[in-house]
């Protein structure tokens, strides 16, 4: 059996029949193992790139021939590497679909098992009966308010006083307060000015003016 063979049955299986099928995880374990190989043959490959090229740079002039089969066998690594590249990509692209339909059919178990365990949940209750208590509760609630309010409200206590003969006695008790506070003013401080007692200057000399007019008047009569 050649290489080339065994790489493909390692990665796909013999195809013999009764052969158990690997598991999502096995084959992703598998192709994981693959790609670390050809990344290990293409990190050699390019080290082989590396030497026959230097080989042939010192052959150049020297030996041609030599510098010449050099770049050959420099191709035909390149040649590999682009082929490994390749793989490798398939290879990937490959992994990651496993890998998200393995993830995609852990959900869906997590998911069916959950909606399992909510039906088995839900098994011995009744929707009419949910309502039912629910009713129940609210109609406690309101009662629990009543009694509450009813506490809380006093009996018996301010019902008999009348608010308009409160009122008037406050009136009462303010002017009282008012009246106090007028007393408490005191007597008229002595420091206050008096009030005129003499006649104005100007109020003087008008009179003084209107008796000179009455004399003259009598002068000239007498005369």
């Amino acid at each position: 059996m050649s290489d080339k063979q065994s790489f493909f049955q390692r990665v796909f299986g013999s195809g013999k029949k009764g052969e158990k099928e690997p598991t999502p995880q096995e084959a992703i374990q598998r192709l994981r193992e693959i790609e670390e190989m050809l990344m290990k043959k293409s990190d050699f490959l390019e080290k082989k790139v590396d030497s026959e090229l230097t080989t042939a740079k010192k052959n150049g002039t020297k030996n041609k021939r030599v510098a010449l089969q050099a770049l050959k066998r420099k191709k035909r690594y390149e040649k590999q590497l682009q082929q490994i590249d390749g793989t490798l990509s398939t290879i990937e692209f490959q992994r990651e679909c496993l890998e998200n339909a393995s993830t995609n059919t852990e959900v869906l178990k997590a998911m069916g098992s959950a909606a399992k365990a909510l039906k088995k949940a839900h098994n011995n209750m009744d929707v009419d009966k949910v309502h039912d208590l629910m009713d129940d509760v609210a109609e406690q609630q309101e009662i629990a308010n009543e009694i509450s309010d009813a506490i809380s409200n006093p009996v018996g206590f301010n019902t008999d006083l009348d608010e308009d003969d409160l009122m008037a006695e406050l009136e009462e008790l303010e002017q009282e307060e008012l009246d106090e506070k007028l007393l408490d003013v005191g007597p008229v401080a002595d420091n206050l000015p008096s009030v005129p007692t003499a006649e104005p200057a100007a109020s003087r000399k008008v009179a003084a003016t209107e008796d000179d007019d009455e004399l003259k008047e009598l002068e000239a009569w007498a005369s």
